[in-house]
């Protein structure tokens, strides 16, 4: 393990500690060249996602609704009835995550569990009240906001042209 000299120094200051850091990261002030890594739609993928759910949570800020919490708020409404393993699959979350989130949900009083008088194992997800208000102030911020932000950017043939490539990638690759 290599220790910075800058750390070590006790008679500086915290923020002397963090500009040595910054320095020392920076390098030579140049980007990284990325090579072939720029066009591996895997990367780009990936780094756009990051960014969109950046631009999400800040959007989001306010209700404190992480992009997967929306998504299953989404789902919970246009699909009453259904139980949580089938929201879970859609959405590709694994159970134990899945549980957790639910229970994070539950805690705010934006869903509940009801069991199943089909299938005592198994449990109906419902918004409350409380979810159906959050959810509507959402559904609004995110097309106002983070929506909006996303069609300036690439206009509407683009946004759609992406939706369709996206769409192909996740149902045939």
């Amino acid at each position: 393990m290599t220790v910075s000299k800058t750390a070590e120094k006790s008679s500086e200051k915290p923020a002397d500690t963090a500009k040595g850091r910054k320095d020392a990261a920076e390098g030579s002030g140049e980007a990284l060249q990325l090579g072939e890594l720029s066009e591996q739609l895997g990367y780009v993928l990936k780094r756009a996602q990051l960014k969109v759910f950046e631009n999400f949570l800040r959007c989001m800020a306010s209700l404190q609704l992480t992009p997967a919490q929306f998504s299953v708020l989404l789902l919970v409404e246009k699909n009453p009835g259904r139980n949580q393993t089938e929201i879970a699959s859609t959405l590709g979350i694994l159970r134990p995550n899945f549980v957790a989130m639910l229970d994070n949900l539950e805690s705010r009083d934006l869903c509940a569990r009801i069991r199943s008088t089909n299938d005592r194992r198994s449990h109906i997800l419902v918004l409350t009240d409380k979810g159906k208000a959050v959810l509507a102030r959402a559904k609004k911020l995110v097309a106002t906001k983070h929506e909006a932000r996303l069609n300036d950017l690439l206009g509407p043939s683009n946004r759609e042209a992406l939706l369709g490539m996206l769409s192909k990638i996740a149902n045939e690759f």
